[in-house]
């Protein structure tokens, strides 16, 4: 398989003499998928920001289809994260001033989509998570859960190659995180997109291809 993303010897400095994670080497081919396992506070949020090209490491460096994001001119690294990443964040990060429709729709139209194709997308995408009535609905008027949903919806809609998701059905109750799992892992296979997932979700992470635990 073809290896889409690669960490090499990557690190995150806590203190002058303490290492929250060091030398750690990631592959993942297109289309895996990959649960980040561990308990509170061992990096797992801050290892998917460095996967993401969020955050740069103090020591390795991340490889995306064999090009180095930290020698990456910016604007290109915020051209890359916007065409080809996915992102489902616990703070969900939605734009307050539009609806759930045009959240979702942004990441399209961003990347040059026609406004209709773009909206038929989220349309979709919003069907499938039980979000039909909440198309003109604000950030403010949503319950978490629906907000986290147009989040996952808004991850997906631009078919990225890459989704990273930290805690993406925290937020739901079993039966809709249960649909929302189904519809990321199953939106990921469809367009060999790969996945990174950070989950405490035993269930959750038993659905992806492997895992990996960060210990103390």
């Amino acid at each position: 398989m073809t290896t889409l993303l690669q960490a090499e010897g990557l690190a995150r400095r806590v203190s002058t003499d303490r290492w929250l994670f060091r030398g750690l080497n990631i592959a993942l081919a297109a289309g895996e998928q990959l649960a980040l396992q561990g308990a509170s506070g061992v990096g797992k949020s801050t290892l998917l920001n460095l996967l993401a090209g969020l955050d740069q490491p103090d020591e390795g460096r991340l490889l995306f289809e064999g090009k180095d994001l930290k020698v990456m001119e910016e604007d290109k690294r915020l051209h890359l994260r916007r065409a080809a990443f996915g992102f489902v964040f616990q703070a969900f990060h939605l734009m307050p001033h539009l609806t759930a429709l045009q959240n979702v729709m942004v990441p399209c139209l961003i990347g040059g989509l026609p406004i209709d194709q773009a909206k038929e997308r989220a349309q979709t995408l919003l069907n499938a998570l039980g979000l039909a009535a909440a198309y003109e609905q604000f950030p403010v008027v949503l319950s978490g859960g629906e907000q986290q949903r147009v989040a996952l919806a808004r991850a997906l809609v631009h078919r990225p190659k890459i989704v990273f998701a930290d805690e993406p059905t925290g937020n739901l109750d079993p039966i809709t995180a249960n649909l929302a799992l189904e519809l990321l892992c199953r939106t990921c296979r469809e367009n060999n997109a790969a996945l990174v997932m950070v989950t405490h979700s035993e269930k959750a992470a038993e659905r992806l291809d492997r895992r990996l635990v960060l210990t103390n």
